[in-house]
């Protein structure tokens, strides 16, 4: 990754919610702010599992 493409924000048309497509653990951390380390996603497997797919749509607009 080049420093110009680590300093933009991610596009808006590249963040989907949960309820148009599938997505991965991975994507529900860095939803939240987050770096994807093997903790966040586990916990965010968790919560995936405990309250459903929707549950992506808290952190996406």
């Amino acid at each position: 990754m080049d420093s110009e493409s680590a300093e933009q924000p991610t596009r808006s048309d590249r963040l989907h919610t949960g309820g148009d497509r599938p997505y991965d653990p991975e994507d529900l951390v860095m939803a939240t702010g987050h770096d994807p380390t093997p903790e966040q996603v586990e916990k965010a497997r968790k919560l995936i599992a405990k309250e459903g797919p929707q549950v992506i749509e808290r952190y996406l607009p």
